[in-house]
């Protein structure tokens, strides 16, 4: 290939191409999954870990150092998060972070839980747009790595982004991922696409568009909607359908032949990696059916499929339904709706 094909064909996939994020949520896209994920799907540009965060002793939990070592991340394109109000805890991760090699770290300022904000972490921090100034003044000429935000609308309202994002302008950021529910929201009702809308004309920065993308039909009118927004990120929508990633990647929403196949392998690459870290068949079968609260989505009768999961009391019996569910059909074209909480 000659240097000006070479260079068409890299402005192609890095620029027209849609890029597609995997959102970071907890207790599901850990590196197991990511891992099993990017095996047998891929199709995803970069994946964000579920927030770090130390404890009242300054520590970061087993689980979390074990989430994020690269050793456990090989394949990826890896940006852990991190989850702290105040820039003595976020220098301590940042330097953290870096000497493990990531060159660049996403800031929390969108989760919604209660056991969070009540400690003025997460979201509650958009009530105080000072502090994060104030924070971001005080760590960005310290910091070796490059940063990002994930952010919602708003703590209570989509005035909170509006008055923000502006703020946020002189600053070195990468990119700003909105989620565009407010925190009030939580993960009901449908995402604000008008007030997304209207943080287009307030940033200067790269904006990622977050929530209710769930189906290439979505994707398509939301990229209609939004032409200068190239990079999009994907939770619940994709877990539901590993295989939406490639359906948006190629503008398409036929499955390949043999997805049951795929499926199948994935789902048992998954499995034997939580069998390798979790004690005993108990845990393990709690972990495996919580996946199916979006797994099911894929299948034609989703209830029924869900249902049939949760009446598994053993690895037996599970394995039984899974086998059930695919062979009762996978989804059609086009994913159904699922509840849009990424």
């Amino acid at each position: 290939m000659n240097t000006s094909r070479a260079y068409f064909f890299y402005f192609y996939i890095m620029i027209l191409q849609p890029q597609i994020y995997l959102a970071p949520l907890q207790g599901f896209t850990d590196f197991h999954f990511r891992d099993a994920y990017q095996k047998y799907f891929g199709n995803v540009d970069q994946y964000f870990s579920p927030w770090i965060k130390l404890d009242g002793e300054g520590k970061l939990k087993n689980s979390q150092i074990r989430d994020i070592r690269p050793e456990n991340n090989q394949g990826v394109k890896l940006i852990p998060q991190v989850m702290c109000n105040n820039s003595v805890d976020f220098l301590y991760l940042a330097n953290y972070l870096f000497d493990l090699g990531y060159e660049e770290i996403n800031w929390n300022l969108g989760c919604p839980h209660p056991m969070i904000t009540k400690r003025g972490l997460g979201s509650a921090l958009l009530k105080n747009p000072e502090k994060i100034i104030s924070t971001l003044d005080k760590i960005l000429p310290k910091m070796q790595n490059k940063l990002s935000i994930k952010m919602r609308l708003g703590f209570e309202n989509e005035d909170e982004s509006v008055n923000l994002l502006p703020l946020l302008n002189n600053y070195p950021l990468t990119e700003i991922i909105i989620h565009a529910r407010t925190a009030a929201q939580m993960y009901k009702g449908k995402a604000n696409t008008d007030a997304f809308e209207n943080c287009i004309g307030q940033s200067k920065h790269k904006l990622v568009y977050n929530g209710d993308l769930n189906s290439l039909k979505m994707f398509k009118e939301l990229s209609v909607r939004f032409p200068q927004i190239n990079s999009w990120m994907v939770g619940r929508g994709l877990i539901a359908n590993p295989f939406l990633g490639s359906m948006i990647k190629n503008d398409s929403d036929k499955l390949p032949q043999n997805h049951k196949k795929v499926f199948l392998d994935f789902h048992h690459h998954l499995m034997e990696s939580y069998a390798s870290h979790l004690s005993g068949e108990k845990h393990l079968l709690i972990k495996m059916i919580s996946f199916w609260e979006y797994f099911s989505n894929s299948f034609k009768d989703a209830h029924k499929a869900h249902k049939r999961i949760k009446k598994a009391k053993t690895l037996i019996a599970y394995n039984e339904a899974v086998k059930m569910n695919l062979n009762s059909g996978f989804m059609d074209s086009g994913q159904k709706t699922v509840d849009g909480r990424q």
